[in-house]
């Protein structure tokens, strides 16, 4: 049975220049549901971070993600815009954000906002991994919206028509992605936050979304289309699968580390 893509318009209301679009939505839901989760998970730990605290790093995660995003996106996927045009990579409105490069904008910010406030740095992206699948599932909600990062032409039974792209049935790798790494991974991180928190235990949930997200994009990458731009590098692997390897590593360092004691 094959699925037809339902086309919806990206932009949810037009105000003449002003548009407000999906993709924006679901950036707000996810930072705005975030910080509340990271509240209601806060509050079982033995060692709270300050709601005042969490309020105030809301503004730093934003720019963190946003800043990142784009950056990363223009340095990992339009390399050759960096010398030929290096004032687009400061158009976010013409889209284009990656997670990688967002993932290293929050670290930053992590990092800057817990020396400023004096809180262990991993206490503090312990809580912003267990919500991060939140963002994730939105973001990937959006992109399946937007038809874009859609999957490969298969003859898997429950595939999808793209008519805005072709008429050849793909992966609708978006739902795939939304639901590996937004929806089980955020079920396996709240199942892993009551006892780590009970035990001060930080670090480990960081480590946990690293290997988990990068293991799932790894594998799923196999059923999404390679960036035209791009295609495969060394004929094999996607820019997400490459850029996905590190974040595993990096995860069972940080996890090595947290728990050598």
């Amino acid at each position: 049975m094959l699925l037809i893509h339902p086309s919806i318009d990206p932009v949810i209301v037009s105000f003449g220049v002003i548009q407000i679009r999906w993709y924006g939505i679901a950036y707000v839901l996810g930072f705005l549901l975030g910080i509340f989760l990271i509240k209601q998970i806060n509050r079982g730990h033995k060692k709270r971070i300050k709601n005042k605290q969490i309020d105030d790093f809301f503004i730093w995660s934003v720019i963190g993600v946003i800043l990142g995003g784009r950056i990363g996106y223009v340095l990992f996927y339009q390399t050759a815009t960096i010398l030929t045009d290096p004032i687009n990579i400061i158009f976010i409105w013409k889209g284009g954000m990656s997670f990688h490069g967002g993932l290293i904008g929050i670290i930053i910010s992590i990092f800057l906002f817990s020396k400023k406030y004096s809180i262990d740095f991993f206490q503090l992206s312990d809580l912003v991994s267990s919500v991060a699948p939140v963002g994730l599932f939105f973001g990937r909600l959006a992109n399946f919206i937007n038809v874009e990062l859609y999957g490969r032409v298969t003859d898997f039974p429950l595939a999808m028509i793209y008519p805005s792209i072709d008429q050849a049935p793909r992966h609708p790798s978006q739902l795939y992605e939304a639901f590996f790494e937004g929806v089980v991974l955020f079920i396996i991180l709240m199942f892993c936050n009551k006892k780590n928190y009970s035990q001060n235990n930080f670090g480990f949930i960081t480590s946990l979304f690293l290997i988990l997200y990068g293991i799932f994009r790894f594998l799923i990458e196999f059923l999404r289309e390679p960036d035209a731009h791009i295609g495969l590098i060394f004929n094999s692997i996607t820019m997400g699968q490459l850029l996905s390897v590190p974040l595993v590593i990096i995860g069972v360092g940080i996890y090595l580390k947290t728990h050598s004691k």
